[in-house]
This record gives C-alpha cells, structure tokens and sequence, in this order.
C-alpha cells in the first residue's frame, strides 16, 4: 500500500514537472503580435541629441480570439530592448542611459493592459535613447518586447496599487517578442565634413543661404537660376543627395563608402550636372515655364510645372512633377518626374 501511495506521488510528480515545462516553452503574450514602424518619418542623423530624434511606433495587436494581457513599464527601457545591426552585422553599442538603468537598483512601476480580440495599443519611442548611431551608414533595427518586463535581481517591480517587491526573491525568465526588423537610413550630418560650404554669391563675398520660402518659390527660383547659369544659386534647394541616390546602381556604391568619399561623390555629380553629362532633364534649360498646381503638407509636397523647351523650328512642352520635402523650415527639390505634352 505505502509503495503505491509512493508511486501515485511520483506519477503526480512527473506529470506536474511536465505541465511546468510545457508552459514554459510555450511563446510569450500568445494570441497576439508585436510590430514596428517608423512615425513620422524624415531625414536623420548620426549622433544622439534630441533634435533630431528617430521615433517608432511600437503595436501590439490581439489577433487571436481570447484575452491578452501583458505589463507595460511606466520607464518603457523595462519592456523594450531594441536591437541594432551594421550591414557587415556588427550589433550597434547601447547608450549609457540604457545602460545605467538596467544595471541600477531601482523600482520598476507598471501597468497591466488587457487587450480584447481585433483590439491593439500603440505608443511611440526613441531609438536613439536606446541605441548609439555612430555614423551615416545603413543600419537594421528590430525589437524586443517583454510582456511581462524585463527583470534583473537588482529591480523592483511595483504596480500602481501594489508594493514594491524585490525580483531577487523570484526566479524569472526573461520572455520575449521578437518584432520585424526595419531599415534605417543615417545620412551625413548637415555639420559634418561632408557637407560642401554654402556657396557664394556672383561678385560678392555674401555667402548664400536658403530661405523658409513656400515650395512653389523654391521651384521657381530654381528654374531662374538655372535659366541664368547661377549654378550656386541653383544646388541651394536641391537635395544633391537624394537625387544622385536615385539611382539603384549609384545607391548601392554611395552607401558602401566612408562620408568623405561620398562628398567627393556628390561633388562629382554636381560637376557633371554642369556639363549636362548626366540627368540632363533636371538641368534642361526652358525658354519659359508656368506653374500649374502646388500641393503640400506640413513636410511633404509637389508642384506642377509646364516648361517649353526651344528647339529649331518648333518648341517642345514638358510637365515637370518636382517633389518637395521640408526640414527646419526649409523646402528642397528632392526628386522629380517629366511627363512629355507635345509640340507647338
């Protein structure tokens, strides 16, 4: 009877180390899915100050039929950990702030958010209050999302009607979501060596600078420039490197150089631009132009414009699509299309 007993014991033994082990491979926040994207997107560049910020949406979405429920730290570092990866895949170092926080004795205060079927919540961070962008480069970037917080022996957990109670004392294991990865483009900095000085007016010691002008007067005083040859007067609202990247083949070698080899890249281009051996349309002199429609948002736009071009004997008429996009007040020529009208 007692070795029966015994054996119903480790029977019941074996079964619950069983369950245990189960749900512990079992995939954390089940039922639901974690992405991310980038908010607001613009330009942006090496370096860590808060002007220039790298800002992404983080969704956790319930696409199952029950109920998800996970804990949201007050201090987001404790439910998120982003990841940063080179293209030679050298991961990107974590700043110090991340750091500190994760490595200091502190309390940790969170919310419980439940989540119904079809339901999701969304907030935004910054990725460079936890990663360090080094330099201009092509960087890949994906998250961790821990449901239920990210936990050392040094942390305390507290919820808002809950006290405080030392992790030390509990074995954790640290589950988490791993999120798409997105890809994030640092382009040279305005300060940085390989931004070429701003030009200097024909005749004068003036240097020029570009003015927080309306998209249709940035095309416009482009077109001017270019019909008059005032070269310096024309690069000032282009955005030489977005349109030199254009190109796939161009694309692919720019990114791979060091920044004082793509000024000496951008330099060139601006050279043949010059000489009209390459992108001939957006240098294409018009005997005169209209503008037809002008389109924008707070930082994206497109103006229309109808440009006839002399030829011997008759004249051709061309629609000029320029894309605009502005930043820190100012609007640049970043792409543009042609469409061909005729002749007359």
């Amino acid at each position: 009877m007692k070795r029966t007993f015994i054996s119903i014991i480790a029977v019941i033994a074996i079964f619950a180390q069983t369950a245990v082990w189960a749900q512990s491979q079992q995939q954390p926040l089940n039922g639901a899915t974690v992405s991310i994207k980038f908010y607001d997107k613009t330009m942006y560049y090496p370096g860590n100050t808060p002007d220039n910020p790298v800002y992404v949406k983080v969704t956790i979405a319930n696409t199952g039929s029950e109920t998800v429920r996970f804990k949201l730290a007050d201090d987001r570092m404790f439910s998120l950990d982003f990841t940063g990866y080179t293209v030679k895949n050298s991961k990107l170092e974590h700043t110090s702030s991340f750091i500190r926080k994760r490595s200091t004795n502190q309390t940790v205060f969170f919310r419980e958010i439940a989540l119904e079927a079809g339901e999701e919540y969304s907030f935004v961070e910054n990725l460079k209050d936890y990663l360090i962008i080094p330099e201009p480069a092509i960087y890949y970037v994906e998250l961790k999302f821990y449901p239920e917080l990210y936990r050392t022996q040094l942390a305390y957990v507290k919820e808002k009607t809950l006290t405080a109670v030392p992790v030390a004392l509990v074995a954790y294991k640290n589950d988490f979501i791993v999120t798409n990865r997105l890809t994030l483009e640092i382009k040279p900095s305005p300060s940085a060596a390989s931004v070429v000085a701003l030009p200097l007016t024909a005749g004068s010691k003036e240097i020029l600078k570009p003015e927080p002008i309306s998209p249709d007067k940035v095309v416009e005083q482009t077109i001017i420039a270019r019909q008059r040859s005032l070269w310096d007067q024309y690069f000032l609202y282009l955005d030489v490197e977005e349109l030199y990247i254009q190109d796939g083949i161009r694309k692919r070698k720019y990114n791979a150089e060091s920044a004082d080899m793509r000024a000496r890249m951008l330099e060139n281009y601006k050279l043949d631009l010059r000489q009209s051996r390459i992108d001939r349309d957006i240098v294409a002199i018009p005997v005169s132009f209209e503008i037809e429609k002008t389109m924008y948002s707070a930082t994206e736009g497109i103006v229309t414009v109808k440009e006839w071009f002399q030829n011997d004997t008759f004249k051709e008429i061309k629609r000029y699509s320029y894309y605009v996009r502005q930043r820190d007040g100012i609007w640049q020529i970043y792409n543009y299309s042609v469409e061909n009208l005729g002749t007359e």
